[in-house]
């Protein structure tokens, strides 16, 4: 069976106007249930992370500051979200579900949680639309468990993961990759272990060739134990945030190069949600849900 974590709370209210489109957790949701792809009994509520879990990764002046809301307005600005307790609960339940993901897909192969992929989120601070780093927290929390084993953290969201690539830039452990838009956000890029920049002009064929390539001969070098999968769909060429233009077809073989490789190759994967901004909300929806039906044609 195939979990994927999901909260209510997920849904936040913002200011009309707001370019976070928050939707799309719950019309996700609410299509992969209606089409027959996932019944509610998919769905599983996380429990938010707690501290220890959280300062594995992030600063405690930092988690502190954020409980009390003791922000500055830069600090609130550079987050990208207007200030709330119900954001700070938001995001310790999205990192939770990545940490509960992480020992679901142990189990079972894949798990989802249809949130996350919070990669811009540093020790200290906040960035892009990213308080807490979920899959930096749930790696840390999964190597506390397995000290032995390596992670590898593929990163496709059209948006390199400066925060995950800073925090683990001395974690032989982790190996992070990156394919990113090379002119996008975040300006001044962090050094993963492996970056692929994509100019604007990369055509479907190049960049599935890239994704194939890459995934394959880093599975053969690193060795992984385990993998956390940001399978962000800004990579679209209607994305009003990303800069590539890749088609709705490309986006979903993409996830299908990742999981039929790791299927094969039986190393389980935890999938975190990632960006889509589209100027079209059915088309976010319908590229995330396209990564839920590529996993359930091979996982269940």
């Amino acid at each position: 069976m195939i979990h994927i974590f999901f909260d209510d709370n997920y849904h936040l209210e913002l200011p009309p106007g707001h370019r976070f489109p928050m939707d799309k957790y719950r019309l996700t949701k609410a299509q992969l249930i209606y089409e027959g792809t996932f019944t509610e009994n998919n769905f599983v509520s996380p429990k938010p992370a707690n501290h220890t879990q959280l300062e594995a990764v992030h600063d405690s002046s930092y988690i502190k500051k954020l409980e009390k809301g003791n922000l500055s307005r830069h600090e609130i600005r550079r987050s990208g979200f207007p200030y709330s307790k119900a954001l700070i609960d938001r995001e310790k339940s999205i990192t939770g579900g990545t940490i509960q993901a992480t020992y679901k897909a142990i189990k079972n192969g894949v798990a989802f949680n249809l949130a996350g992929g919070t990669h811009h989120a540093y020790p200290d601070h906040a960035e892009g639309f990213c308080i807490f780093n979920d899959n930096a927290v749930a790696a840390s929390d999964y190597l506390n468990q397995y000290p032995q084993n390596q992670i590898l953290v593929v990163d496709l969201d059209v948006h390199q993961g400066n925060g995950t690539a800073h925090i683990f830039k001395n974690e032989p452990r982790v190996f992070t990759f990156s394919v990113h838009g090379e002119k996008n956000y975040p300006m001044h890029k962090e050094k993963s272990d492996l970056d692929i920049p994509l100019a604007d002009t990369t055509t479907d064929n190049q960049y599935l060739e890239i994704v194939q390539k890459h995934l394959l001969n880093l599975i053969d070098k690193v060795k992984p134990d385990f993998i956390y999968f940001q399978s962000g769909v800004d990579i679209l060429v209607n994305d009003k945030l990303g800069k590539v233009s890749i088609s709705m077809a490309a986006c979903r073989e993409r996830d299908m190069i990742v999981f039929e490789t790791l299927y094969t190759k039986g190393i389980p994967v935890a999938v975190s949600m990632g960006g889509g901004y589209a100027d079209r909300l059915r088309d976010i929806v319908e590229a995330h849900c396209n990564t839920y039906r590529v996993a359930k044609h091979l996982y269940e």
